[in-house]
């Protein structure tokens, strides 16, 4: 059963002029340290980082469908890679109890030279037995 499902896209270039319009402030307030250094640590940190910022769109708006446990901070919602490079989501705070053990939350990430996009998907790990 599917509790949500969420898309983001976005220019690279937007998250870039945030970036150099914002720097430190908007890095420190959207993305966790792990983030920035992943992102930091790539020739094309912009891409990486927007990546990570529609990555983060799109958990929210799949969470959105059936969180009812307040705010959230862009920091809760920590995109990571599996060592196969595949990218994963760690929720922290509230949001980690949402996903309780008969929930989990899968993203596919993808880029061109100038957009990223991200959808999420959240599931239930236990199969119905009604049909």
């Amino acid at each position: 059963m599917v509790f949500g499902l969420g898309i983001d896209i976005i220019e690279i270039a937007r998250v870039k002029k945030s970036i150099q319009d914002f720097g430190d402030r908007f890095i420190s307030k959207v993305y966790t340290e792990k983030e920035i250094e992943y992102c930091n640590s790539k020739s094309n940190k912009y891409q990486h980082f927007a990546a990570r910022f529609a990555a983060k769109e799109a958990v929210y708006k799949a969470l959105a469908s059936g969180w009812k446990g307040g705010s959230m901070s862009w920091k809760d919602i920590e995109i990571l890679n599996e060592p196969s490079g595949l990218p994963k989501v760690k929720l922290s705070g509230m949001l980690q109890e949402f996903l309780s053990n008969d929930k989990d939350l899968k993203i596919s990430m993808s880029h061109s030279d100038n957009y990223v996009t991200c959808v999420a998907i959240i599931f239930s790990r236990i199969e119905s037995s009604a049909h």
